[in-house]
């Protein structure tokens, strides 16, 4: 870590010890709180400070998928404090410092660093969590659902975080999140800030009682980009992004421990002169084993997003999933995103300990459109064959990741995913399969 960033972390924790006057036997145990609680405790009740340090090692790539082998180091320090002089007024910040280390690149993206910045700043008028009203105001995570649509990305070591207003609401079982907000550009050594004219609007609703031990959240968003952020149309030349995406969340409980979780969405509007027509579904039907050892849950789970079958028709069809928290969502490689994908996914959950959790499961990738292409979990396009002449199957992915909490503050974490190319990888770069690996330290502050 540079010296701003590890001269700050070390003066906010001697700070902290210093003001802890019991010393605990237990080392263990001492972690068990943050070292924010010993600051917080002599502070007035309507101020807290709160952070997090994170750091990350991943290992991926291969040279045969457009990503060459390299091995990297992220660390990320967030600083938080809360400002809430009266019960319905709160104040809220949030800085970061996201870097990245031994990467292969000039100099880093935007989603691995940006030193320094203020991440999240906003005032909120009422009780957004329990109230029945609550306005949001200023820069803001957005976290719709299960993320798939808008989230923020927390994974990414930069995380992703809005201009926005949001009002909710909530009231005997109804739940509604309104808001209008543009999604913040990280920038390197530079103030972060949105572009002007990319706006999403939203409406997600929440209806936790019509049916018993389930939640249905229906939804409405409203995507706008300028003429420089949306590209080029089947018509040719550029055009404005007018996108439209409705659908409903379905998620709960059945008898003898099984679960489910459906969410489908339908997209319409227009990209320049090109009409807008995809659609994607997501199903789980998942089963807890509650009485047997490590009490084991296995789920059965499909993807599908729509490809562009005809990329010279005036009509896109190719699903956008906008704003998603996407990391393990189709796999922990991350080389699948929910765009022209058929994805089925067989997974397995354990808990040997009430500290260890350990999952991992099997996917399988076939193209929804062998003429579209493949992309990753960011969105982007990995590999293309416009004439479809590669075929549509991608290949398989083997995961297997864990969790273990040292303490109520301080956790590890690792896992490893292996993608097996396909006949359509094979086709369209070297065919190597790709790895990826990851070992992380998360210590909240």
């Amino acid at each position: 870590m540079q010296a701003s960033s590890s001269r700050l972390l070390l003066a906010y924790l001697l700070a902290s010890a210093a003001l802890a006057q019991q010393p605990v036997a237990d080392p263990v145990t001492a972690f068990d709180r943050k070292p924010s609680d010993y600051l917080n405790e002599r502070l007035p009740s309507w101020l807290a400070f709160s952070g997090e340090f994170r750091l990350r090692f991943e290992h991926a790539g291969s040279s045969g998928i457009n990503n060459p082998e390299e091995g990297f180091l992220l660390g990320r320090t967030r600083f938080d404090l809360a400002v809430q002089p009266l019960p319905w007024l709160k104040f809220f910040g949030e800085a970061q410092d996201a870097r990245a280390y031994f990467q292969n690149v000039p100099h880093p993206g935007g989603s691995y660093q940006d030193t320094w910045d203020i991440r999240q700043a906003y005032v909120q008028l009422g009780d957004a969590q329990s109230g029945p009203i609550a306005l949001t105001l200023g820069r803001q995570e957005i976290n719709l659902g299960d993320q798939r649509l808008v989230g923020s990305s927390n994974w990414t070591n930069t995380a992703r975080s809005f201009d926005a207003a949001r009002l909710s609401l909530h009231h005997a079982g109804l739940r509604l999140e309104a808001f209008a907000g543009s999604v913040v550009d990280e920038r390197d050594q530079e103030l972060d800030h949105h572009t002007q004219g990319n706006d999403l609007h939203g409406l997600y609703g929440g209806l936790d009682s019509l049916v018993p031990h389930a939640t249905i959240e229906p939804f409405i968003l409203w995507h706008l980009a300028p003429l420089s952020r949306s590209g080029a149309t089947e018509h040719g030349g550029g055009g404005k992004l007018n996108e439209k995406t409705g659908g409903v969340r379905w998620v709960g409980k059945l008898p003898r421990g099984f679960d489910y979780d459906i969410e489908m969405a339908k997209q319409f509007g227009s990209f320049g002169l090109d009409s807008i027509d995809a659609w994607a579904g997501h199903w789980v039907l998942g089963k807890q084993f509650s009485s047997l050892q490590w009490q084991p849950r296995v789920f059965l789970e499909y993807n599908y997003a729509s490809g562009d079958r005809n990329p010279s028709d005036g009509t896109r069809a190719t699903f956008d999933s906008l704003y998603p928290t996407a990391h393990g969502k189709y796999g922990i490689a991350d080389q699948v995103g929910w765009r022209n994908i058929h994805n089925p996914h067989l997974g397995l959950e354990v808990k040997p300990s009430k500290k260890l959790s350990i999952a991992g499961g099997f996917h399988e990738y076939w193209l929804a459109s062998a003429r579209d292409g493949l992309y990753n979990a960011g969105g982007s396009l990995i590999a293309r064959s416009p004439d479809g002449s590669a075929g549509r199957h991608v290949g398989e992915e083997l995961d297997v990741y864990g969790l273990y909490s040292l303490s109520k503050t301080i956790s590890f974490g690792a896992g490893y995913g292996q993608l097996f190319t396909g006949e359509f990888l094979n086709r369209t770069t070297r065919g190597h399969n790709y790895h990826y690996a990851y070992t992380m330290l998360t210590w909240l502050l």
